[in-house]
Formats: structure tokens, sequence, C-alpha cells
């Protein structure tokens, strides 16, 4: 199966080359895109000095249009799967065979790399892990899927998700979202154990100032999703 691995990066001149470098070295027989998303530093200038293969977006469209323009790549390009993988340093390349894996076996649509099965690695700070657990169990509620870690940005999708997604991904804080809208479609997700590491530079675009104001918008657009899809079949049904 073809993969490619997704990279959405904003201002990750840090870390860019120290990602790419880990992925040509642990995982040379996949394909990469980095999404560059409009980066003011030297992100473009490092991937352009070292021949990286990117994609320069004109204007910075945030984390969910990074990924979906991944997602629109794949999809055009003919790929079986597709890896989500950060730009900042915090993902373990070594794990993307084993989310790969799921897929092709066949065993899930989607697989998503967890830090909270094993408990190995940076775990996160207790406050945004309370937050990450009412996320779960809201989705749970939703659609009937049970995600530990769905803020997690390594996730691996099939063909299916991939035109999914390249024709549908939520723009602002999307992991959630995207678990939910795949969720009530019947997607099977599974979660497998990963270990992730701590930002190696670079600033997280959720900030602890954030956080109360990024519950309540994801909580918010997490409820309109279901709504949504809720309208959508009863408007398929009566056609």
């Amino acid at each position: 199966m073809r993969l490619l691995i997704v990279i959405p990066a904003y201002n990750e001149a840090e870390n860019i080359a120290r990602v790419i470098e880990e992925l040509k070295r642990t995982v040379p027989e996949y394909d990469y895109l980095i999404v560059n998303d409009g980066s003011k530093d030297n992100t473009a200038g490092i991937c352009r000095e070292n021949g990286y293969n990117c994609l320069e977006l004109p204007l910075n469209l945030g984390i969910g249009g990074a990924v979906q323009a991944g997602y629109l790549y794949a999809r055009e390009n003919g790929y079986d799967i597709a890896v989500q993988f950060d730009g900042d340093g915090q993902h373990d390349a070594g794990s993307i065979p084993k989310l790969a894996e799921v897929l092709e076996k066949g065993e899930a649509d989607i697989a998503i790399g967890s830090r909270f099965i094993d408990r190995e690695g940076f775990q996160s700070s207790g406050a945004r892990r309370a937050g990450i657990g009412m996320l779960s169990k809201l989705i749970r509620m939703l659609c009937g899927v049970k995600v530990l870690d769905v803020t997690s940005g390594m996730r691996a999708v099939n063909r299916r998700f991939i035109e999914e997604y390249a024709e549908h991904y939520a723009q602002d804080y999307p992991e959630p979202e995207a678990i939910l809208y795949a969720g009530l479609r019947g997607a099977v997700i599974r979660e497998v154990p990963v270990r992730m590491k701590e930002r190696q530079g670079g600033q997280s675009s959720i900030s602890p100032m954030k956080s109360v104001y990024y519950m309540i918008k994801v909580s918010l657009a997490l409820l309109m999703g279901k709504l949504k899809a809720r309208k959508d079949r009863k408007r398929g049904a009566g056609r």
C-alpha cells in the first residue's frame, strides 16, 4: 500500500529539519509531505535548502486547513494510507508502521496513536488530560466510539477517509471533530499505543490561557456536528 506522511507545519523552523531527518532515517520506505501553513519564520527556507517535499500554502489556514490540504494531495496522488504527523518533534517516527499495519490488515479505517494506553513517554499536563477525558466522554456519548486520546495529532486513515477528509475537515482544532465525523459515518476506529515526546522547540497553538476557551468551543462544535449529521440523515431519508 502507498503511504503518505502529512506534516502540517506553522513556524517550525526549530524543529522541521530534525523531524524530516528522523523520518528519512527511520521510515525511508514512506513518502512525506510538509504542508507549510504560511509560516512567518524560516520554515519555508529550511525546506527549500534541504530539498524537502513541501507544499507551500500562500496564507495561514490553520491546522485544519493544512491537514486537509495534505489529504487533498494524498487523494489526487492515489495514496492508500495517509498519516498525520506533527512537525514539532513530539511524535515518534518508529510508531508509524504500527498505525499502518492496522489499516493494511483491514482491522480499522482509522488508527490513532494514543499516549494513554501504555502511559509511556510525555503525558501532557494534568489539566489538559482532564480536558481530553471530558472530550473523550462527550464523543462516546454522541457517536458510541471510545477513544482515549482524542486530541492526538498522530493518526492514520485509509483510502475511504482520505476521500472523506479531502472534502470535509474541521478547520480550527480538528482532531476531536474528525473522530466524531468518522464515528457518525460508521468508521472503525482503533487506538494504538505510542510514545510521545515533549515539544522540541517553538510554541504550542493552545496556551494554558486558551484551554478553557478551547474546551467550550470544541464541545459546542461536537454537539453541532452531531445535529448536522442527524439533519443530513433526515434529508437523505426524505428523498
